[in-house]
């Protein structure tokens, strides 16, 4: 039984009363014990009441002054005083009526004609806006008497407001708004908090009813082999971009690092192809950074074989708009795009995603801008971060995703106007941003989540792999042809495996030592010793934006390396971009060990961590983190696992992601795809160990090396 905390004397409280007629008011206030006596007090004296010592009632003896307090306080009177209206009250003011809200809305071409006013009988527009001007609580009509209710004539003024909007517009009798499409589900909640029994069209209510309750959702006809594959929280997603898609609008789906958002649109694209949307001819385009095109590439291809892809960068690009007719899915850069922007402005694509939006943040940026010109029926972005550093992103990024959506903040407008059009930016976009995070879905997640992310070689960078390989090849050749020993051939061939570890992770690994293998590059003032630099690491640009994204949704990340000096070239990088940091490796003695572990677990604020694997893989509990970096894979299985499970173990309430970077078309990628039997006899190699141990044939380690 609910039991309400009332002052101990409030059974003795009488009540605040009211008597009286158009006229006149007389009021007996509450007794000093009732709880709001002193605002009933303070109220009454506020609006010219004189007290009567006689009968101790408080009078108001005018008719236009009674109206308009009746006007402005009859509803607050009965809601929050709790006040009695006598008999007598009640059937002198029976011929006083509210005015009405009235709101009709019709199908306006492909839009909405939505008008909103007052109704107070048979009265004429300028009769109300006379009374609402001059500031006066009443009107009168057809022998009647209209209260314009105070509350209600400052919802319908916010209203009118931000359906027009303009936090500044004069409230209006009558006023109609023309209201897109893409406005129908904001729009909707705006005339509920007006008129809670407010029922759109039909028309109406199909387009905005699946952004305000999910489960209307009808699901996307996702492939039925995909669709075995995808998670509910995912299915669902895709069945979000598939009604948005339907009715020619776009969106953000800014789920949460590690929910699978390549795939969610993956799924998308697949269900338009095979799907029900049979005059669908125009391709789609997926931009992103180049660090993620091969990764986009190989997604495609494991879970929509169907889709002919394209990707377009670098030397292999399309040159005519012809071209593009013999593929369904293209993939570019954004620094791709903005070169070839006059080649893709020619083109009508059916659905265009751009992923990490971030990159567009900035509309005045040159990816922003090479966006925007492109035409398409519908445009979706992928990030983790929707707002970043202020309200200013969304704006941009609702440029590209809905063109004409989202009004600018006219120059000059600041503090509560600002304010304002802040206020309406977040309920416009809210139906359009899907955002999940690992906790709203974690009943469906497996307590480890772990990712691939496949990373193409920069073009020096994979000529620097390429020079070495054939080094490699020759080297083995000439010793085998001169009798080498089967020993020296395998230790030959375990150094220049090594290599290429070292290039598939950054070229500045090498050092003078192998000054021979490396390949001239351009000189620029940015250039490294032997003319490698930070742009020459693929892996490095791929860590970059996915540490980006990670701190942003607010994770913590272990990352593990096998290579010290790598270690040492990303705290380079991270002492530059001024990011806080805890670091490992086997050359500390175990009380600088101990004091780093602690000094992570104890700063929420320290959002990095970077170990080698001999001194990080074992014997260490961090459960600050909940994400995994392999920057170098580690071919052992079971010793990834124990090191993802630095992060993954007792004490650990959230999902752990664990990602692997692996260099696509190199010794990486040929490792990965062996079995599990072959990756643990390579453990002992990857691993540093004594390569004399290693239980592999010379036939395996050059199978390793060869193109």
């Amino acid at each position: 039984m609910l039991r309400l905390h009332l002052p101990p004397n409030f059974a003795a409280a009488t009540p605040f009363v009211i008597d009286g007629s158009e006229h006149f008011l007389a009021l007996a206030l509450p007794s000093r014990e009732h709880p709001r006596y002193a605002d009933a007090l303070a109220l009454v004296k506020e609006h010219g009441f004189i007290l009567e010592p006689s009968n101790r009632k408080w009078w108001l003896r005018d008719r236009h002054k009674t109206l308009n307090f009746l006007a402005a306080h009859r509803s607050r009177l009965r809601d929050a005083f709790g006040a009695q209206f006598t008999p007598n009250f009640e059937k002198n003011t029976a011929h006083i009526r509210n005015a009405e809200i009235a709101r009709e809305v019709a199908p306006d071409g492909v839009d909405f004609a939505v008008t909103l006013g007052l109704r107070a009988g048979t009265a004429d527009e300028a009769t109300i806006r006379s009374a609402v001007a001059a500031n006066r609580g009443y009107l009168e009509s057809d022998g009647r008497i209209f209260l314009l209710d105070a509350a209600k004539l400052t919802q319908l003024t916010a209203a009118q407001r931000a359906l027009a909007g303009d936090p500044t517009a004069d409230l209006a009798p009558r006023r109609t708004q023309r209201i897109p499409v893409a406005r129908a589900a904001e729009a909707q909640e705006i005339l509920e908090a007006l008129s809670p029994n407010f029922q759109p069209p039909e028309s109406w209510r199909i387009r905005s009813a699946a952004l305000r309750n999910f489960s209307a959702l009808a699901p996307a006809p996702v492939p039925a082999a995909l669709n075995a594959q995808l998670r509910p929280y995912q299915r669902l997603g895709a069945a979000w971009l598939w009604h948005l898609c339907g009715h020619e609008l776009g969106g953000i789906l800014a789920d949460e690092m590690g929910l699978g958002k390549t795939l969610q649109a993956l799924a998308l694209l697949s269900a338009l192809k095979v799907g029900q949307v049979s005059d669908l001819t125009d391709p789609f385009l997926v931009v992103a950074p180049a660090s993620l095109l091969e990764n986009w590439r190989r997604e495609a291809a494991r879970f929509t074989p169907q889709l002919r892809v394209f990707v377009h960068h670098a030397d292999c690009r399309l040159i005519a708009p012809a071209e593009f007719a013999a593929h369904d899915l293209i993939v570019t850069s954004y620094g791709t795009l903005a070169r070839d922007q006059a080649l893709f402005a020619g083109i009508e694509f059916a659905c265009i995603i751009a992923d990490e939006a971030q990159h567009i943040k900035n509309r005045r940026s040159q990816n922003a801008g090479a966006l925007r010109t492109l035409r398409a029926r519908t445009r979706f972005l992928l990030t983790g971060t929707p707002l970043e550093n202020s309200l200013d992103d969304l704006r941009s990024l609702f440029e590209f995703v809905l063109p004409g959506y989202i009004a600018r903040v006219p120059a000059g407008r600041r503090g509560d106007e600002h304010a304002w059009f802040d206020e309406r930016l977040r309920a416009q976009t809210a139906p359009y941003i899907l955002r999940r995070t690992k906790q709203a879905v974690a009943p469906e997640l497996p307590e480890k989540l772990e990712h691939v992310l496949w990373c193409e070689l920069t073009p020096a960078q994979a000529r620097l792999y390429r020079d070495a390989q054939e080094k490699s090849e020759r080297e083995l050749f000439d010793l085998e042809a001169g009798g080498a020993s089967e020993a020296k051939l395998q230790f030959t061939a375990l150094t220049q495996l090594l290599r290429l570890r070292q290039i598939c992770c950054d070229p500045r690994l090498l050092g003078s030592r192998n000054r021979e293998i490396l390949a001239p590059s351009a000189q620029s003032p940015n250039s490294y010793e032997f003319g490698y630099g930070p742009t020459d690491s693929a892996k490095l640009d791929a860590f970059n934006e996915l540490l980006a994204e990670a701190i942003d949704d607010g994770h913590r990340v272990l990352v593990f390396s096998q290579f010290t000096t790598l270690l040492a070239l990303l705290r380079t990088e991270l002492d530059a971009q001024k990011l806080a940091h805890c670091y490992l490796d086997g050359s500390m003695p175990a009380h600088a060990r101990q004091t780093e572990v602690d000094r992570f677990q104890a700063s929420p604020d320290i959002p990095l961590f970077l170990l080698s694997l001999k001194a990080g893989g074992t014997g260490l509990n961090l459960t600050g983190a909940d994400t995994v970096v392999h920057f170098d894979p580690w071919w052992n299985p079971a010793a990834e696992a124990q090191a993802t499970d630095r992060a993954h173990r007792i004490g650990q309430t959230r999902v752990v992601t664990s990602y692997k970077l692996i260099a696509a078309g190199t010794v990486e990628e040929k490792v990965l795809a062996l079995q599990a039997e072959k990756r643990a006899l390579l453990a002992g190699v990857f691993e540093a160990s004594d390569a004399t141990a290693a239980k592999l044939s010379l036939g395996d380690l050059k199978s390793l090396l060869t193109a």
